[in-house]
């Protein structure tokens, strides 16, 4: 079996499309896969170091405006489906898949229009503009969310998946974890993390989260910042007398590398409403404060926020509306409340999908066969 996969820009494009092939390797018992992304996008370094074979087209999205960058941008089109044919056609594969980002537009395009089987991963509530105009080329659209099926004009070519997440994701225990990052486990443990490169108003409002809840016997802070904010939120707390290696329950970090184990010991997450992440509080079923970014395309964090807030899965923080004190009250309304905060987890546990990678391989053996 040949694959072509493609996605690319942020992690968010990336890692579902490792998961899918790792997923379709398990149930095949020979691939060959090749991805296709950007010099410039983060999957240049992340995809070889995962041991895949990668080549890259030149493209780039529209601005939102007459523009000559955009009169350049569509030189860079026609030539990326040109690079695309020959890399498609020298490659052979059995099928080609997406899973986000403007350098699955011509691949994805190309790929149909030499008939060879198509299908793209939309992860978000609202699906992005690229995938929005492939869903009229490609043979399958898998969806992370029932509710994303409204914006795609073929419905019979849609199936819910649910959105892929890492395998180690679920193995982590709590018990091991615990250990591993030297917490308590007669807290309760809240995990903040903004993204791999942080999120200044999370962290901003943390500062005096922080100062609240120093030294609480029944609670304990794990904070990721990210590398950029890291100093500056520690920085904060000494100029308030907290010494985050003494007061006993905070610990702050600039990167955890291995997530899984965060999420294993969470009974409660304040993050951003990326789908990726979302993805992996809902396979554990954690409860959540969510603050989505609020300058992602067509707003789409905000719906995915919106979603989980509807099936009672999380709390909604809209980013303007955040600060110390609401987050505070958000915080203790919900420790105060062991009943909601056991609810909220079963809802969330309800949305997850911790087969999405599985499914979205099966449906692409299927489409082969």
């Amino acid at each position: 079996m040949r694959i072509i996969i493609s996605g690319g820009g942020t992690g968010g494009h990336i890692y579902p499309a490792i998961t899918i092939i790792k997923a379709i390797q398990k149930q095949v018992k020979f691939s060959e896969v090749l991805f296709i992304g950007t010099e410039q996008g983060l999957e240049a370094d992340i995809i070889p170091k995962e041991g895949f074979a990668f080549k890259t087209i030149e493209v780039r999205g529209f601005e939102r405006k007459i523009s000559l960058e955009n009169v350049k941008t569509i030189g860079k089109t026609v030539g990326s489906l040109w690079k695309s044919r020959t890399i498609i056609k020298d490659f052979k594969p059995d099928i080609v898949i997406g899973t986000g980002g403007y350098v699955c537009g011509p691949v994805l395009l190309t790929a149909s229009m030499m008939g060879i089987p198509t299908m793209i991963q939309e992860q978000n509530v609202i699906p992005g503009i690229t995938n929005k105009i492939l869903s009229r080329f490609v043979d399958k659209i898998a969806v992370g969310y029932a509710e994303a099926m409204a914006y795609f004009p073929n419905k019979d070519k849609i199936f819910v998946s649910g959105n892929p997440i890492r395998e180690d994701v679920l193995s982590a225990t709590r018990e091991e974890s615990i250990a591993a990052l030297g917490l308590d486990p007669k807290k309760r443990t809240i995990l903040i993390s903004g993204g791999s490169r942080g999120a200044r108003s999370i962290n901003q409002a943390m500062i005096q989260v922080h100062q609240e809840f120093a030294g609480r016997n029944d609670i304990q802070l794990l904070h990721i910042t990210g590398q950029n904010e890291y100093n500056g939120i520690v920085g904060n707390l000494k100029q308030c007398c907290i010494d985050i290696n003494k007061v006993g329950n905070i610990i702050i970090t600039p990167y955890l590398y291995n997530m899984p184990q965060a999420l294993a010991v969470a009974d409660l997450a304040i993050f951003r409403a990326g789908a990726v992440g979302l993805a992996e509080l809902t396979a554990r079923g954690i409860p959540s404060i969510l603050i989505p970014y609020p300058y992602a395309a067509e707003n789409h964090q905000e719906f995915n926020a919106r979603t989980m807030e509807k099936q009672g899965a999380a709390i909604l923080i809209r980013d303007r509306e955040l600060d110390g004190t609401k987050l505070i009250h958000t915080i203790k309304e919900l420790i105060s409340s062991p009943q909601k905060l056991d609810e909220m987890a079963i809802a969330s546990k309800k949305i997850g999908c911790p087969k999405a990678a599985e499914s979205i391989g099966q449906m692409a053996l299927k489409m082969i066969r």
